[in-house]
């Protein structure tokens, strides 16, 4: 049985229909920069993360540079994050000349541990930037009392987190804004690049709707020195129609997981955890084991494709030689690098998928190459 680790042709079948309509009525009206399917787009998704604001961006990685700079991020300043993330969270930092600095994780939740924060902050601090990682929200009680009291921005990367909750609170609306990516395999994603900003500073939504178009608020008069980031017509009109989608994917989602939690309770590997009062939406399912490359070879064997999110923490790649520094050490980060593992995990995966990837799972580690598993740390 082949198993895919993500499955599009899967998602867009049912839903083939609505998106040719969508993408027919942006051709026939042919107004195709931030046009009528941007604007509701942004106050769509504003709505759905409880938020004021949503300005839409080309791009992730431009949510987290635009937000920052408009959270008064600049060059000289430090900026707190983690390092168990893709590379655009760091590189935003570094594109605006601050300085990253990379702060351990817990070793449950592989989110930014806020027990270690205020030990990182200086008298450069400028901002936070939590990763929500994995579809789960980070601590954002403790980590906004923290920057509250040091007077810090907080920018969450919710770029794995749409419609992720913690206490209640949806992804996008707890810090001074979020950055959300909306590649084509997130939980909502786009036909090719696209983000936005989430806000509720009016102030700071401004300030992006300026900075995504040249630094202009009105044609051929420019404020500042901008970019062009504006959020394509097109693929603002698939995320409508996705968005309207979104929950009922993601309860797909976090069933796949509980019936993932069942049939690997024996096993020896750790499953995610998730913290109490948080929604993990599920964007990856990450397991935790000593045999992973053992693991790998067998279900690869068995048609099971996987991934592994993030074999290099970014303090370590070669872009970030002399580049930022580490607060503490970061054992959990480094050790979760070498050991996790992401299990196929989409909306549609059926059952019996999921039952056949538990299966070789058990298989492989009934003939272990490797060590017994030796714990998070």
């Amino acid at each position: 049985m082949q198993v895919p680790f993500v499955d599009l042709k899967a998602q867009y079948g049912p839903i083939r229909d609505q998106l040719l309509e969508a993408l027919s009525g942006v051709l026939d009206g042919m107004e195709l920069v931030l046009g009528p399917n941007v604007r509701a787009f942004e106050a769509e998704f504003a709505a759905y993360c409880q938020a004021q604001h949503a300005i839409g961006l080309a791009s992730g990685t431009d949510a987290l540079v635009l937000a920052l700079r408009a959270c008064g991020v600049g060059p000289g300043d430090e900026v707190i994050t983690a390092s168990n993330s893709f590379i655009a969270t760091a590189e935003a930092i570094v594109l605006l000349g601050a300085v990253p600095v990379f702060v351990d994780v817990d070793p449950d939740t592989y989110t930014l541990d806020p027990a270690l924060l205020e030990a990182a902050i200086g008298p450069r601090t400028r901002a936070i930037v939590p990763v929500h990682l994995y579809g789960q929200m980070a601590d954002m009680d403790a980590i906004m009392a923290i920057a509250r009291r040091h007077n810090l921005a907080v920018v969450e990367d919710a770029c794995q987190a749409h419609g992720a909750e913690d206490r209640s609170r949806r992804a996008g609306s707890v810090g001074d804004a979020a950055a959300f990516s909306f590649y084509a395999s997130k939980n909502l994603g786009a036909y090719g690049d696209a983000g936005a900003v989430t806000t509720n500073s009016t102030a700071i939504a401004e300030k992006i709707r300026v900075l995504r178009d040249h630094g202009s608020a009105r044609k051929y008069e420019h404020q500042e020195m901008g970019v062009n980031s504006r959020l394509d017509e097109l693929q603002a009109a698939v995320l409508r129609v996705k968005l309207r989608h979104l929950d009922a994917w993601n309860e797909r989602r976090v069933a796949n997981a509980l019936a993932y939690d069942e049939l690997l309770a024996d096993l020896d590997v750790i499953r995610p955890g998730v913290r109490a009062d948080a929604k993990h939406v599920f964007h990856l399912y990450v397991i935790w084991t000593d045999q992973r490359e053992h693991i790998r070879d067998v279900l690869a064997e068995r048609g099971i494709a996987t991934g592994i999110h993030y074999p290099i923490p970014i303090h370590q790649q070669a872009a970030c030689r002399g580049v930022g520094r580490v607060a503490g050490d970061l054992r959990v980060t480094e050790s979760q690098a070498s050991r996790i593992l992401s299990l196929p995990m989409y909306a549609e995966l059926e059952l019996e998928q999921i039952r056949h990837v538990a299966a070789c799972l058990q298989e492989a580690l009934a003939h272990r190459r490797e060590p017994v598993l030796s714990g998070r740390r």
